[in-house]
């Protein structure tokens, strides 16, 4: 493995959406993010925050310009090679949690791994496991509509986390929690960047939890006016 390639790059990245009048969402956008790395980006509302997390993650094709994931530039796979690498290589936490409601807080985070090929057993253990390490263990039968935001927000990203992602992609994931949960959740993955080696890019608007990641990126009208690196 070469430690000195940036686990994500990104060059030139252009977006544009084609409505009645065509809006440039990403204005040639050129970022490089190190393996291991717990980065923020801020901004005002309409920025381009999430649809640079997007266009990183392989969720959205740029209108021009190229993403490159461990060497690997996303922009030439088809969408079920790209899901699939996906899958294996990343995880996603988002403000709305997504979680099934008609399955448990367990069968939640095995999923990735059942949609991976992994027997039941194994999923649903190795799920069990992690939602002990994050504190639910009394919460492994639970539905979603039986647990707290907070519980929620936990359960979310152990099923983000399962599969031993290189890069965990967090989209506002304090939007939806008081400041307790809140405080929690950065607790929560300060460790998991720590203790597990996960590069994780988190797009927030809040920035007293920016000011406490390793990086802060600055957008405004689709462009980087600031990179400043904390730590």
């Amino acid at each position: 493995m070469d430690m000195e390639r940036p686990i994500l790059a990104c060059y030139e990245l252009r977006k544009v959406f084609n409505g009645q009048v065509p809006t440039e969402a990403l204005r040639g956008i050129t970022l490089q993010f190190r393996r291991g790395e717990f980065a923020s980006i801020v901004g005002p509302s309409g920025s381009g925050k999430s649809t640079l997390l997007y266009l990183l993650s392989g969720l959205e094709k740029p209108t021009s310009g190229r993403v490159e994931f461990d060497g690997v530039d996303l922009t030439t796979l088809n969408e079920r090679a790209l899901a699939e690498f996906r899958n294996r290589r990343m995880g996603f936490v988002f403000q709305f949690h997504f979680l099934l409601p008609e399955f448990t807080a367990t069968e939640n985070v095995a999923m990735p791994l059942l949609i991976a090929g992994v027997s039941r057993k194994e999923a649903m253990g190795k799920a069990a496991e992690l939602l002990k390490r994050f504190g639910l263990g009394h919460r492994l039968r639970h539905y979603p509509s039986q647990l707290s935001g907070g519980e929620q927000q936990r359960v979310a990203i152990a099923r983000a986390l399962v599969n031993d992602p290189d890069i965990l992609f967090c989209d506002e994931p304090t939007g939806m929690l008081d400041s307790k949960n809140a405080q929690a959740l950065y607790e929560l993955l300060r460790e998991v960047n720590a203790e597990r080696g996960q590069t994780i890019l988190v797009v927030t608007h809040e920035r007293e939890f920016a000011q406490r990641t390793d990086r802060i990126i600055q957008l405004q009208d689709g462009q980087v006016i600031a990179d400043e690196r904390l730590r």
